[in-house]
Parts: C-alpha cells; structure tokens; sequence
C-alpha cells in the first residue's frame, strides 16, 4: 500500500529547501525529529480541506477498515468524540431531543462534546458486575429506555472495548438503535487493532465469559490466539465496532497500533458516510489548524503496515498474551474478562505496579481494584515472562468491591455547569453543591461526578476509593 504523506514528507526534510515558512525551529534537529516537522507547503496537502496526499491516504485508512469514510485525527479521539456528537446533533430528525443516551463510563470527553454542542446526556447505569469503569449494558435494557422516552434521542453512546477490557454486545445493541432509527456511537480508543484480529463465527455470537455477564463477548484468547487472516476478502469476521454495526467510530490509533501519541481515526460505516455529511467540517472544528505532520506521516506510515504482516504479529502478540494470562493463573492471579492485548488483574493494583516498577516494567493502570497491562506486537514475545517473575504468587489483597456510580439529582445542564464559574473543595466541604468539571482520575478519566448534578453523600465512597482529595463546583 502506497504512502503518500510519508513519502512527502521524507522528500521534503531531505531536499534542504530553505524553510521560509513555520515551524520556527525550520528543521534543525533539535530533539531529531525536527526535519519532518512541516507545515501546509505547497504539495503537503491540508487536513480540513484534503484533496491530495491526505486524501489518499485516508481513503487507504478506510479500505483497511472497511469503513465508508475515515478521517485523520492528531488530536486523539477526543476530537473524534467531539466530530461524532456534533454530526448526530445536526442530523438528528426534527422531533429528536438533543439528547444522548450514553453508558455510564464515558470519557470526559464525551460530556465536553456535550457541553460545546449543547447537548445533554441520560446515563445507562451498569448491570451486574459493573463499576465506574465497566458498564455492561444488554440490548433489552437499552431497548427498554429507548422506549420508555418521551421523545427520541440523537443517538446511543457506548464505550467498547471498556477500560478494563470489557467487551460491549455491538451487535446486540446496533440492533436495538437500527430497528428504532437511531445512530450507534461508539468510542473504541482502546480497540483500533480489533479491526485486524478477526474471529470466526457471525458478529457479536456470544460465548461463554465465566462472570455471569450474557451481554458481555469473551475475547481472553485462553483456547489459541484468533485467526491471523485479515478480515478484507477472508470471510473471517473482526470485532471491531464497524463490523459490529456500529455508525460512528472513533479509534485512538496511537493505543493499540504503531502510531505516534494523538494520531486517531474518525470512521463512518458505509451507510452512516453518506447520512452525516459535513464530517470533515466537524472535526475542524475541534481541531488546530495546525495539525502534527509528524503524527499524519505516522498514521500514513502504518497503513502500510497493517496491509502487510502486521496483522501475522498481532496474532502472535494476542497468543502470548493468552500464554501471560495461564502463567498469572497459576500463580493464583484473578483475571478479569478482557480484549485480547489486555491482562487486567483483580487486585489492589498499586501494590502489584510498585512490584512491575522494581522490575523495570510501567503498566497501563494501577488503581483499587485492578493492574491493566497493555500489549502489542511491539513488546510481547519472550519479554512477557517477566511480568509473572516480578509479580510473584498471588499474596495481595483480594479486590476491594468498587462502589458503583451512583444516580444523581441533575439541577443544571451540563453546558451551564462546565462553563460556568467554579472552586475548588474537598470531597466533604462539596456535599450539596452543584458538580463543576466532572471530577476524575486519569487515567482512566471516567467523570466520577457529573457536571451539573448535585453531590450527594453516596458519591463520598467513589470519591474516596479514587483517591480525590478535590471536587471542582459551581460558585454561588
């Protein structure tokens, strides 16, 4: 597959054309990688208005996906997120509120989205066995408040995979939103690479999880890593979002694929491209007019990747990652159900990193109730083996149940709460008050107080089992 912004931009630092124009270090490497640090020249292309090397390398992007239209991000998938909401505002029918339906464990972003846009949100609160972080939501549930609403929403916002690795019933839910005409939003940060692992059988079969949970897929890859055949042309079906009937994607490409930090993707579904124009005026909005060229040569870079034996890798990283997981087993480790490239221990996870950093290793999160490690083809294989040996047997503290976010009194929207005036209290002085900037740990950046609802004594243990020493609220 060609790569048309990488190969620009590598004959443009090598030509050593005098540099009359930004960035102001004109390519002198400072850091190093200054050279291809460029801005719009001529033949560079422009992100919002792309007609050239952009463009194609975008249209490359969405064959890979398969998708009707995928769009660049260098700003993560928080400028996603922010596109989605906008285009399902705007094209909204008329006697849809500007309301979303949305599970509970949304980003931050998700409500800043919200509050730019005008929109409000009603909250989908988890089933059982869920948390702050996991909100497993089955298709009757949605379909249930779906129906029970006095006006139609603009749309059905979900977070899959979860920030624990838990996997949403897609296409379960897709066909709840297809049958009533409404557009299924799905933040899939942290599952980009899902794309390029597909599984046998019909999308969204379930399988048997272990936890109860029927709405929940289990991707844990115990039984042998997934097929390494790409899902274009093979007749193997992918767990990504898209495949899954899901309208409007964004993926964080720089979490789980070999792309710099802010490189994301905005897809539309073949049948959504057409039903949300303006897609490309939506994320420039949100966006700076000037986008990273280092972070589009990135994402332009790994289209060539993934069209060739990348996908071969990610199979053997999912396989030794299922092979990381019996080794914790054995040790007496809980797991949690997670995607396939995340081992997601039941335990006090900050005690288990202080154990991973003596050794050298960083995971991905460390909170009360769970270690999350991340992988990729970039560092599985033998290196893995080093995780058990540093974690030792099982000998910490078993996980702490987490309070479960709970219903709040909404007393204003969320637009009015996040740009109003605000200070800053402890979580005690902040009971009664009204919630400013929604109040979160990050990571995960899960609102454990939402903007606009009143604080209650039943948030105090979420508060305190986080860690937050202080709530943002309206003055006054």
């Amino acid at each position: 597959m060609d790569t048309p912004i990488y190969d620009f931009v590598r004959r443009y630092a090598a030509s050593g054309t005098l540099r009359l124009h930004m960035p102001g270090h004109k390519g002198v490497p400072y850091l190093g990688c200054e050279p291809w640090d460029l801005t719009e020249v001529a033949g560079a292309d422009a992100l919002y208005e792309a007609e050239g090397i952009i463009r194609q390398s975008e249209e490359n992007a969405a064959a890979l996906f398969g998708s009707g239209r995928s769009l660049y991000s260098t700003e993560g998938a928080s400028q996603c997120i922010r596109a989605m909401v906008l285009l399902a505002l705007q094209h909204r029918p008329p006697e849809a509120a500007p309301r979303f339906l949305a599970a509970r464990n949304a980003h931050r972003s998700f409500l800043s989205a919200c509050a730019l846009c005008g929109a409000e949100a009603d909250w989908l609160y988890p089933e059982a066995g869920g948390s702050l972080l996991s909100c497993p939501i089955s298709p009757k549930t949605l379909a249930r408040r779906l129906d029970a609403s006095e006006r139609p929403y603009a749309g059905v916002y979900v977070t899959s995979p979860d920030y624990l690795g838990g996997m949403a019933d897609l296409a379960g839910l897709a066909a709840v939103c297809q049958e009533r005409g409404l557009p299924l939003l799905v933040d899939n940060a942290h599952g980009a690479y899902l794309r390029f692992l597909p599984e046998s059988g019909a999308p969204g079969s379930s399988r048997p999880t272990g936890s109860g949970r029927p709405d929940c897929i289990s991707l844990t890859g115990e039984n042998g890593a997934p097929g390494s055949s790409r899902p274009t042309g093979s007749g193997a079906v992918s767990l990504h979002p898209l495949d899954l009937g899901a309208d409007l994607v964004c993926d964080s490409a720089h979490k789980t694929l070999p792309v710099l930090t802010g490189g994301a993707y905005l897809h539309l579904s073949v049948g959504a491209a057409s039903r949300f124009p303006g897609a490309k005026a939506a994320m420039a909005l949100f966006g700076s007019t000037s986008p990273s060229y280092l972070i589009l040569a990135s994402l332009d870079r790994c289209n060539a990747l993934l069209a060739g034996d990348w996908p071969e890798k990610l199979a053997a990283a999912a396989a030794d990652c299922a092979a990381l997981r019996r080794a914790l087993r054995l040790r007496g480790w809980t797991l949690g159900e997670s995607d396939p490239l995340r081992v997601t221990v039941l335990c006090d996870g900050r005690s288990a990193a202080a154990r991973l950093r003596a050794g050298g290793m960083e995971p991905e999160y460390a909170g009360p109730e769970a270690l999350v490690l991340m992988l990729t083809p970039e560092n599985a294989g033998e290196a893995l083996a080093r995780v058990p040996e540093a974690l030792g047997e099982a000998d910490l503290p078993s996980r702490p149940a987490p309070p479960l976010p709970p219903a709040a009194e909404r007393v204003c929207g969320l637009r009015e709460a996040l740009l109003g005036p605000q200070e800053l209290l402890s979580p005690e002085a902040a009971l009664g008050r009204i919630c400013g900037t929604p109040t979160v740990g990050c990571p995960p950046a899960v609102p454990i107080a939402v903007a606009g609802e009143r604080l209650s004594p039943a948030v105090l243990p979420l508060l305190r089992y986080y860690g937050l020493e202080s709530v943002s609220v309206l003055r006054g």
